[in-house]
């Protein structure tokens, strides 16, 4: 049984670029099987293709021969072509297993640039920074929704703050628009930071900003070295961004146990980063017995599963965990479902 699921990890690739919007998706699904399966682009027998996906743009691709993912890896240069298609598109292919797709979005606002840049240049900039990542069209009100990894969006972060640092410096006599620009732009800086740390008279808080997935991992799988640290971890969730908080004695051992419970769980986040995969079960179109049903046999799996985190919502299920876990679970439900 593990090496089933194992192996179908191993028959999976990722598949970026997939062009949205311009045929229905059942086409494109067809367009990327015969892409895949023609020797020219060292395809083989495809089992599966699964698209859409709740990354937009992404679309994954399960071969019979494990052996197909190996070749398909190799090829320099993978280009989707179809007559019923304007151009040929692009793809990036990835190994399945390898990459983690937990996909944030988080509305930025730029309105402290503005008496300094033009904002239309600054999203340019920022576009062409940061290629991965998807923007939104820019708002009257310097707003603009912005949606990637999380390590992509913390790329643009620290983009963002330089630029907030090389502003220059205001007038000491400012009037409220100025005043008020002042304290968005301490706003973002201390935000960004991620490394700010308060302390009050009997406990010392470090806080740091993870992904919401990622921190109920944490959570739920906390590391070794965490076991037994004589400090608080909580966290506030803002959708897909989490602010956690990591309060320890005031002390100058309870100080250095805090550091170390910091310096522990940003190491721990960049490493599942790397391992971790999440997947939705939509429930939007089932009645409430059905979503029940659906719950309950996700409990039931769980044990088969042990390194999966199971999040259950009202109109969805969110599977987070190994890669390979991730796909064999939801495989297992899929079978149980039909």
């Amino acid at each position: 049984m593990a090496a089933g699921r194992a192996g179908g990890g191993t028959r999976t690739v990722v598949i970026g670029g997939v062009p949205v919007g311009l045929l229905q998706d059942d086409l494109l699904a067809d367009i990327l099987t015969i892409h895949f399966q023609r020797s020219y682009n060292h395809g083989g027998d495809v089992r599966q293709v699964t698209f859409p996906t709740r990354c937009p743009g992404v679309a994954f691709v399960t071969f019979e021969d494990p052996e197909v993912v190996e070749r398909v890896l190799k090829k320099d240069q993978h280009l989707l072509q179809d007559q019923r298609l304007p151009r040929p598109f692009p793809l990036t292919v990835t190994r399945y297993c390898h990459n983690a797709f937990l996909w944030v979005s988080c509305t930025l606002s730029l309105a402290v640039f503005r008496d300094h840049l033009s904002l239309e240049d600054l999203l340019e900039e920022m576009q062409k920074q940061n290629p991965g990542l998807s923007f939104g069209a820019l708002q009257p009100d310097g707003q603009i929704v912005v949606q990637g990894s999380f390590p992509e969006l913390r790329v643009l972060r620290e983009f963002l703050v330089l630029k907030a640092k090389s502003l220059p410096e205001e007038p000491q006599r400012e009037g409220k628009p100025q005043q008020r620009a002042r304290r968005k732009l301490q706003e973002l800086r201390g935000v960004a930071e991620m490394r700010n740390s308060t302390r009050d008279a009997q406990r010392e808080k470090q806080v740091l900003v993870l992904d919401t997935d990622i921190y109920h991992y944490v959570m739920c799988f906390p590391p070794r070295a965490l076991q037994g640290n004589d400090v608080v971890i909580s966290g506030v969730t803002d959708g897909d961004i989490t602010t956690v908080s990591i309060e320890s004695a005031a002390s100058k051992a309870g100080v250095l146990q805090g550091l170390k419970a910091k310096k522990t769980i940003e190491n721990y986040s960049v490493e599942l980063q790397k391992m971790l995969r999440k997947e939705r079960i939509c429930l939007k179109e089932h009645g409430r017995a059905e979503k029940q049903r659906y719950k309950q046999l996700c409990r039931k799996l769980k044990p088969q599963y042990p390194k999966v985190l199971i999040i259950p919502c009202d109109t969805h299920i969110d599977l987070v965990g190994p890669s390979a876990d991730v796909f064999g679970f939801t495989e297992e439900v899929k079978r149980h479902s039909r």
